[in-house]
């Protein structure tokens, strides 16, 4: 196991580091094995709904209930048109536009989670209004004040420059736009062990504090709106997906993270859960407002 105190890394700078990023995520032959797992689910394409993929594309703690909380915090309406940063396979995005009816452009470094997430929008009728393109965070594909309102949904811990992520973020989006961020963020000092869900070593880990964060937001020109602390959550969340696992010896659930993750999922998830009872780290939730 791998400890460090270091908390905040320069990733996601040049080609190079994104490389890196994407590579840690990359995940060969995903669409087939969610097409597997819908199967043993006794489903088809056909009748596939945003729910029965809420285990496996919702890649973030709290899963669907964290982002119907995080989501209405948005006020989006049908006619707002919604970015998402760093979209992964593009659950939220899928869930945004099936509650809300509006359309989501979501963006992302790694090319199984676009390629497979565009898929999955087609197979629950969502092509139409959610696309997703792969892009930097740091050089989105967008116009200026393109949207209406954004959220970043665990992204910045492999960013390390927060500012030009917020400038970016910032650029494209109109003013009055809300944007949520929702991140692992450093909550006090202390080691972090080795490897963690977006980081495999030191040098690929970008976490930052809130502090960090709401100055880079304000910088660009955000008014923040609030503040909130989820550890208490992420732990309860956690309790809960582990009583609700496959005893040894069984098959696991069709989708889940086990789909996305594979075989490194459980050291990867044990550390971060150890760190998030230590107090040292914590999924936190802030909501800002572009002035």
């Amino acid at each position: 196991m791998i400890t460090s105190k270091s908390s905040d890394q320069a990733i996601i700078g040049n080609p190079g580091d994104q490389r890196s990023v994407s590579d840690h995520y990359a995940r060969g032959g995903l669409l087939e094995a969610i097409e597997g797992g819908v199967s043993r689910m006794g489903k088809t394409i056909d009748t596939l709904t945003i729910d029965d993929l809420s285990a496996v594309d919702e890649f973030h703690i709290g899963g669907r209930r964290a982002t119907e909380e995080l989501m209405a915090q948005l006020g989006v309406s049908p006619g707002d048109h919604v970015l998402d940063v760093g979209c992964g396979l593009g659950g939220p995005a899928r869930f945004l536009a099936d509650r809300y009816k509006c359309r989501v452009s979501g963006i992302d470094l790694t090319s199984d989670y676009v390629e497979t997430g565009n898929r999955l929008c087609e197979w629950v009728g969502l092509r139409d209004r959610v696309k997703i393109c792969q892009a930097s965070a740091l050089a989105m594909p967008f116009r200026d004040l393109t949207f209406s309102a954004a959220y970043m949904l665990h992204v910045g811990m492999n960013v390390g420059d927060k500012e030009s992520l917020c400038l970016e973020v910032a650029r494209t989006l109109q003013a009055g736009s809300r944007v949520v961020v929702y991140d692992v963020m450093r909550t006090a000092d202390g080691e972090l062990s080795f490897p963690l869900p977006w980081a495999t070593t030191i040098e690929s880990n970008a976490l930052g504090s809130p502090q960090i964060y709401t100055q880079a937001l304000e910088l660009a020109g955000f008014e923040i709106l609030s503040e909130r602390n989820r550890k208490e959550f992420a732990l309860a969340y956690f309790d809960d997906l582990k009583s609700r696992a496959s005893a040894p010896g069984d098959e696991p659930a069709p989708l889940g993270l086990h789909t996305l993750m594979g075989e490194r999922r459980q050291d990867q998830i044990k550390n971060m859960i150890a760190t998030i009872s230590k107090g040292i780290i914590a999924p936190i939730e802030l909501v800002a407002r572009k002035l």
